[in-house]
């Protein structure tokens, strides 16, 4: 593993999401103490006018609008926020949110031979644990999954269909925080990603191809919308993220009007932000439904943003006790093999976020040691790797969701209700993790540990299972 990839394990942490809407303006004090110059998101209450402008313009520099969201960016001192956030026609604002997208192990993974389905697929029931082929009759044809993310690698269709990735939607947006001005457009930047990210976590959809073999994928026939709103070290901001999201809810609204769409996010941060929050709004109701990790902050640490707010579909992350245990143990072999139906199977990964009182945990998905393409340079383009996270469970929730959209695209319900549907599907359906002391190893040849306690503020209602959902 290398420092980035423990630091950034690191900013993953806390943070709190109560049934209100946050404001931004829930913490005046703490906010006020932020020095230099910071980005700062003003929600104002209305369109925004010439004179709100002109208001505005005497505390700092104007950058960028969400004019969906009645939105201003406004570059300025942070010891002026308390007095924006006092203007009569300012609803509320808060800096810019630092986001991240962190994976906790990086682990080369050499043994890949034979077998197309792999434990994490076996372990969400999409595909068979005692023969080869899926458990389900759905594939998430015909609905989209924006994976809003580092984008894709360049080599991308080494591993991926042509078909299955959206060219004509893939958008890259960059900028953001007080330094980097005007959140924009980065035309052809989605696929010149070189942190691999977004790529390991699009393979947990589609699967994905090494040399003449296909491995599965929860939605191998969905179609990707890469949409890059972190930079090439994986870091990224609030802002930048809002826009990636109401880009999609547009899309929703016109070209994609009559197609499911499913946004995941494997990636957060501690602070929660008010534009952020607007976009998932404003999203949620055109009829997107959004997943995002719960974050990696551990067993004494707490959920993350996005994952924390409530319209928001929180994955937690699962990994199986029976790792390590023969050579090719991730992938199908009639001797080890991961049993959907044996909760015993599973524990909740030692990184996997606590939910508080005030936040909302919905459900776990594999994330401990999930292979798919990565790598840690740029030299070094055809690797593929075991990745730990919150970043890996969730997009298989995501999957899991477009099979359910594909079997019925509306999910009997209204738009504006179809996210609060979905996720009552999930956890409804979800299989109860016991904390049965089950002993697992954490390499090969290591000896048997046993992770740390849980309950369901730390797995949710439980596993996501395809087949029931």
């Amino acid at each position: 593993m290398t420092r980035r990839l423990i630091l950034l394990a690191a900013v993953l942490a806390i943070g709190a999401c109560s049934d209100q809407d946050p404001t931004g303006s829930s913490n005046p004090a703490e906010l006020a103490s932020t020095s230099g110059t910071i980005g700062v998101n003003v929600l104002l209450k209305a369109r925004a006018t010439a004179a709100n402008r002109t208001e505005l313009a005497k505390y700092g520099t104007l950058m960028d609008e969400i004019q969906e969201l009645n939105v201003i960016r406004v570059k300025m001192k942070g010891s002026q926020l308390p007095a924006v956030q006092a203007l009569p026609f300012v609803a509320g604002a808060n800096p810019d949110a630092e986001r991240n997208a962190a994976p906790i192990d990086a682990v080369a993974a050499a043994d890949f031979a034979g077998g197309k389905s792999t434990w994490d697929l076996d372990a969400v029931n999409v595909t068979n644990y005692n023969t080869p082929g899926r458990t389900v009759s759905f594939d998430g044809s015909g609905v989209y999954v924006a994976i809003l993310d580092t984008g894709l690698l360049p080599t991308w269709r080494q591993y991926f269909p042509e078909q299955r990735i959206a060219e004509e939607y893939a958008k890259s947006f960059g900028g953001g925080g007080g330094e980097n001005g005007n959140v924009s457009e980065q035309p052809n930047k989605w696929e010149s990603d070189v942190n691999s990210h977004g790529t390991h976590v699009t393979s947990s959809v589609l699967g994905f191809q090494l040399g003449g073999t296909s491995y599965n994928g929860t939605a191998p026939l969905a179609t990707v919308i890469p949409v890059k709103v972190l930079n090439q070290n994986g870091s990224g901001w609030s802002s930048t993220i809002a826009r990636g999201v109401t880009y999609i809810a547009d899309l929703k609204k016109t070209v994609l009007a009559n197609s499911p769409v499913v946004i995941n996010m494997s990636l957060g941060g501690s602070q929660l932000d008010v534009v952020e929050r607007l976009a998932l709004d404003y999203a949620v109701d055109a009829g997107v439904i959004i997943v995002a990790s719960a974050g990696n902050s551990g067993p004494t640490g707490f959920m993350g943003y996005p994952g924390a707010y409530r319209k928001v579909i929180s994955v937690a992350s699962l990994g199986y006790v029976r790792q390590w245990e023969t050579a090719g143990w991730w992938r199908d072999a009639t001797s080890n093999t991961a049993d959907p139906t044996d909760p015993a199977q599973y524990y909740v990964s030692d990184f996997s976020a606590l939910r508080r009182a005030d936040q909302d945990l919905d459900v776990a998905g594999p994330g401990s040691l999930v292979v798919g393409p990565y790598q840690l340079n740029q030299s070094n383009r055809t690797s593929f790797y075991y990745l730990s996270g919150t970043s890996m469970s969730a997009p298989h929730v995501a999957g899991v969701v477009a099979l359910m959209l594909q079997k019925n695209g509306t999910l009997g319900v209204g738009p504006t209700a179809r996210a609060g549907k979905a996720e009552q599907i999930l956890t409804s359906t979800a299989i109860p993790i016991p904390d049965i002391n089950q002993q697992r190893r954490t390499g090969p040849g290591a000896p048997l540990t046993t992770p740390p306690s849980w309950d369901e503020n730390r797995s949710g209602s439980g596993l996501v299972t395809a087949n029931a959902a």
